[in-house]
């Protein structure tokens, strides 16, 4: 009986495997670039020279509002003949740049999360604050 156990999960075992993923949307957001902006100086033509043409443009009566984006997906699958695995971790970058009716800038936030995602399985924690430190201080060129 042993045997034939044995025989069954060696002819199972090439239906099993594993498949990694990524897939990314737009380059991510230079946040060095991005420190340069200067609220009252900087133009809405010189946001486009640094940072490129944004994904989106929102007029706000006679202000002006761009969005840039980007994102990562990171996906791991585990497959076996009776059970599959899989986590699929997705971060964004986004900034929005808001312009005056003169065309100068007059405030932007950003968030940077596409150099956080990590392929893991689903009992992996992807956001602990001790795995991102390291990427969050490379992303912000800071020295180790």
């Amino acid at each position: 009986m042993r045997a034939i156990q044995s025989l069954l999960l060696f002819a199972l075992l090439p239906f099993a495997g594993c498949v990694i993923a990524r897939q990314d949307v737009n380059e991510p957001l230079p946040a060095l670039l991005i420190k340069q902006l200067q609220p009252g100086t900087t133009t809405a033509r010189q946001v486009a020279e640094l940072l490129g043409g944004p994904n989106q443009v929102v007029q706000l009566g006679r202000r002006t509002a761009y969005l840039y984006e980007a994102s990562s997906t990171k996906n791991a699958v585990l497959f076996t003949f009776l059970m599959n695995f899989g986590n699929q971790d997705t971060r964004q970058d986004r900034l929005w740049v808001f312009f005056d009716e003169a065309d100068k800038l007059s405030h932007y936030g950003a968030t940077y999360g596409t150099h956080r995602t990590q392929y893991a399985m689903p009992w992996e924690d992807v956001h602990e604050d001790s795995d991102n430190a390291s990427r969050d201080a490379e992303r912000a060129g800071v020295a180790k």
